[in-house]
């Protein structure tokens, strides 16, 4: 069995001493359970440990993977350059892995490199395992925009790049969860943070993986987690592999989750079909997405008919008869945003109407946010049936006087300047919690300083339809 073991475990730089400087008291339980992972490896003595880290490079299309001989860091922008750390990599097996992704055709490999310095999310586990054993290699790996299937897989070409090889490894998935559990934490409260780290420990504690692979993505969002993408991989090394679960410890005193948990191969040699997650996360996946086109709305289901008309035949619909009243004899601004596995694939909007109908408003938008936005590549014909689609239909803004007359929950901003600059934001947006927050980024998109230029601010609601 080439994977021994696999561990999630978190990176506060402050349980480094020379960065916590005492401070690291605050989560014993947290070094403790990191002191017992570094035992546990050092029993099994493997070849390599792979390590997969959300603070490596990281791109929204690209898997990387460190590459060359060798790498070092240290905890320098932390006050702390005497904790420093070097490695040998297994130049060897990160090419394996390479190459396996390439023939699966997953976007993976040693190119593209950015970071060549060891990020602290790679040194924390780093620091526990070299007190405890010497002799190892490493394979580091960065993240993705990707959705948690791809993660999945390329953790699967892991354990068959190691598996050929030859290769006894031990996978590490680097990540916190919740950064938003408490008001006082750095990063404020959310209320979805403590359901998430409750949902994710229940899942190490269990075993059961396959909820990580579907744990909701706005969840995630709003829960401000980095660790999800670097769970979901591990899992995917683990693919078929009978485990032990064990959740070692939990806490989050500092208003972040730390988790640390052991995932142990259990029983005789061979493989569990049961845990061959891929095809159970790829059912629930088209179930959900089936799901949610059956319930659509009016609103939505234009929306979707007109972007697929035009990706697919190249023609733009007319909306027909029997639509709604609103949908037939209003005219309103409107916004039509794409996502695929939760994450944004296009968003574009009008804040006044430009055509005939809420219905043409509807359609003409559809086709702008999936070909038209600047973020990204036009929407394919392969990624139609992925979709799923929000329609925010404006109302009239209206002007404030002051900050204090928002809500991000509720109202939608909109920063002008007397030369005609102007940024949106609607509302009720995954990791948008504060005034400070939405009018930062309305702001941006429209190039506005808001400390220097003369500013005015409106607000406006909206009418969501899914």
């Amino acid at each position: 069995m080439p994977v021994l073991a696999a561990y999630a475990v978190p990176h506060p730089p402050l349980i480094i001493p020379e960065v916590g400087r005492g401070r690291e008291r605050g989560i014993q339980d947290t070094v403790d359970a990191f002191c017992e992972v570094a035992r546990r490896i050092a029993e099994l003595a493997p070849d390599t440990i792979v390590i997969s880290s959300p603070h490596a490079t990281l791109y929204r299309d690209y898997f990387h993977i460190s590459p060359g001989p060798s790498a070092r860091g240290s905890f320098a922008a932390y006050g702390a350059r005497s904790a420093s750390y070097e490695v040998a990599y297994d130049e060897e097996l990160a090419l394996a892995v390479e190459g396996i992704c390439a023939r699966e055709g997953l976007a993976c490999g040693t190119g593209y490199e950015r970071e060549p310095e060891l990020d602290h999310a790679t040194m924390i586990p780093i620091h526990f395992v070299q007190r405890e054993l010497a002799d190892f290699k490493l394979v580091r790996i960065g993240l993705s925009g990707f959705n948690a299937g791809e993660h999945y897989r390329v953790g699967q070409a892991i354990q068959r790049a190691a598996d050929e090889l030859g290769r006894r490894i031990v996978y590490i998935a680097s990540g916190d969860l919740s950064h938003k559990l408490t008001e006082d934490g750095p990063y404020g409260f959310a209320p979805e943070g403590p359901i998430f780290d409750e949902r994710i420990c229940q899942a190490f504690a269990s075993g059961d993986l396959l909820d990580v692979l579907l744990m909701d993505c706005s969840l995630a969002e709003r829960a401000a987690e980095c660790g999800l993408r670097s769970f979901q991989m591990m899992a995917g090394a683990l693919d078929g592999t009978p485990i032990r679960a064990e959740l070692l410890s939990y806490e989050g005193p500092f208003g972040v989750g730390y988790g640390v948990a052991a995932f142990e191969p259990a029983g005789e040699e061979g493989s569990d079909e049961s845990r061959r997650l891929l095809p159970q996360w790829e059912r629930e996946r088209a179930e959900r997405l089936a799901a949610g086109r059956a319930a659509e709305s009016a609103h939505v289901r234009l929306a979707r008919q007109s972007l697929e008309a035009y990706v697919r035949e190249g023609r733009r619909i007319t909306p027909g008869e029997g639509l709604a009243a609103e949908l037939r004899d209003t005219r309103a601004g409107c916004f039509v945003s794409l996502k695929i596995d939760g994450q944004l694939r296009g968003c574009i909007g009008t804040i006044a109407p430009t055509q005939e109908s809420l219905a043409q408003e509807i359609c003409a938008n559809a086709i702008s946010a999936g070909t038209g936005d600047p973020r990204f590549d036009p929407v394919t014909k392969d990624e139609l049936d992925e979709l799923v689609y929000d329609v925010d239909v404006l109302g009239e803004p209206e002007p404030i006087a002051s900050p204090d007359e928002l809500d991000p929950a509720r109202y939608g901003v909109i920063v002008s300047t007397p030369d005609g600059r102007r940024g949106l934001l609607l509302p009720d947006l995954d990791g948008v919690d504060t005034v400070e927050e939405q009018l930062e980024i309305a702001a941006r998109k429209g190039g506005i300083s808001l400390i220097s230029d003369d500013v005015r601010l409106e607000r406006f609601e909206v009418s969501r339809y899914l």
